[in-house]
């Protein structure tokens, strides 16, 4: 019986893409869904004449509580970014946390973080990295595995420095300075100046975060999360320069300034992190946090010419069963009843073929490259479901890599939709960071050196200014 039904629908799906070849429409064009929730926290705000966001806005009712903050702790990070023509990025850690780590490794406490890590854009056409002439004093490369490497010669045979070509000084394409003191302070849901805003990503919708709006509502905390156009229950343009990452990102910019407070605190999902990258690089003294849950690399967006989804979407809409299917096998570390009925309750991947043929080509950011995250001051949150086949770990590592304050946080349990998979585990990880604030610096020591604390001895332990390693990752079941 579940056979026919199951053939039935797909019968159906064929006759309506069938349908959409010969009329040149789409058969399942995405319109709000009725909803009477307006009086239960939802509100719909129009970004644009015409364009109309629907909005979960949750203020709890909570008492006035005049509770004073924290005095929280500053951390102050200095780096110098050099990129070279070639595609190399150097990346020297300058100021007190490079000098706090030296002296550290001179007691014999800790092992030193290299000041310099050299990517190389193809490491096959060049397998072995070589000392920058500006490197720091240890002369060692960071590779992409984060160990120094040297060239060796050839076992019983002495180098010939005559034979050897003379190396040209490489000539920086530009060269970036950030030096960033920020003072970080817990945010508590009993606080009046901190709003959390959850953004999602392709293909979902607000619903996806119920969990954790629902968790951080009974904590006190005002929650915003909207729905991308297109998505849930807001408005759906017939156009496919609604949905390029520009015409979106300016959506959320109207969406954060409608509900910003002092302090805010922004998480964002798989493309969802790009629009909360958007708005910390925008907004750097209104963004306190930002948490990133499986959201990829720190690297420009640009549409792959050879995807499934620049097919016609007549096409499309006859694959979307297919399409369906793939997304619950790779969104979900398990594919049984629990998986498929969170995917319907969540109103998740229930969008047209027109609009995430869009939304797919529509990804086009290229100023979201490394340097552009590197400049962010933001501590940042990473969560990685293990099982995530959209998101590779190594993408998440470089981002705790490149990014100025990273925490890298793996879910074992986990895949793509992992904070549907395991809302526990998400919840408590992501209030734990609300509630992070560097140790302050101790008064009784006389050196200036040594008087900033580490972001690495807070309460997050696996804080990263030079990408999470093996032993330093972090592992949440």
């Amino acid at each position: 019986m579940r056979h026919g039904f199951a053939l039935a629908a797909m019968l159906t799906t064929l006759m309506d893409g069938l349908l959409c070849c010969l009329t040149g429409k789409s058969a399942n064009v995405v319109v709000p869904i009725e909803t009477s929730e307006a009086a239960d926290g939802y509100e719909f705000v129009e970004v644009k004449p015409g364009r109309v966001l629907r909005v979960r806005h949750i203020i709890p009712e909570r008492e006035v509580v005049d509770e004073p903050r924290g005095p929280g702790g500053s951390v102050h990070r200095k780096r110098k970014i050099t990129v070279y023509r070639n595609g190399q990025l150097l990346i020297e850690d300058l100021g007190d946390a490079a000098r706090q780590e030296l002296l550290h490794a001179q007691n014999g406490d800790t092992q030193p973080n290299c000041t310099v890590e050299v990517e190389l854009a193809d490491p096959l056409s060049n397998p072995t990295p070589t000392a920058d002439p500006k490197a720091d004093k240890t002369g060692s490369v960071v590779g992409t595995g984060g160990a120094a490497t040297s060239p060796a010669p050839t076992l019983g045979s002495a180098p010939d420095l005559t034979q050897q070509p003379r190396k040209r000084r490489r000539k920086p394409k530009r060269t970036v300075v950030i030096d960033s003191e920020r003072k970080i302070t817990s945010c508590k849901g009993t606080h009046a100046d901190v709003a959390v805003f959850f953004v999602h990503g392709v293909g979902g919708s607000l619903d996806i975060w119920g969990s954790q709006m629902d968790f951080f509502s009974r904590l006190g905390y005002e929650v915003i999360a909207p729905d991308l156009a297109g998505h849930g229950a807001s408005s759906a343009p017939q156009i496919a320069a609604a949905y390029t990452f520009y015409a979106l990102a300016e959506d959320m910019r109207a969406i954060f300034k409608r509900y910003a407070r002092k302090r805010n605190i922004l998480i964002g999902h798989s493309y969802g992190v790009s629009f909360c990258t958007f708005l910390a690089h925008e907004y750097p003294d209104q963004v306190h946090k930002v948490v990133m849950i499986n959201g990829g690399g720190p690297t420009a967006l640009e549409p792959s010419l050879c995807s499934i989804f620049n097919l016609p979407t007549c096409v499309l809409h006859c694959l979307s069963p297919c399409l369906a299917w793939s997304f619950l096998k790779a969104g979900f570390a398990r594919q049984g009843a629990k998986e498929k009925q969170l995917l319907k309750d969540n109103n998740a991947f229930n969008v047209s073929s027109f609009v995430l043929r869009a939304m797919m080509s529509g990804q086009y950011w290229p100023e979201g490259d490394e340097v552009y995250h590197a400049e962010i001051p933001v501590p940042i949150l990473l969560v990685h479901g293990m099982y995530d086949k959209f998101v590779p770990i190594e993408e998440d590592q470089r981002m705790a890599e490149i990014l100025l304050l990273a925490f890298l946080k793996i879910i074992n349990e986990g895949s793509h939709m992992v904070m549907m998979e395991c809302p526990e585990s998400v919840n408590t990880l992501l209030h734990e960071f609300f509630l992070w604030e560097p140790d302050s610096p101790p008064k009784s020591k006389p050196c200036p050196e040594i008087a900033t604390k580490r972001p690495e001895t807070a309460k997050i332990p696996t804080a990263s200014n030079g990408g999470a390693t093996p032993e330093s990752k972090d592992e949440t079941k």
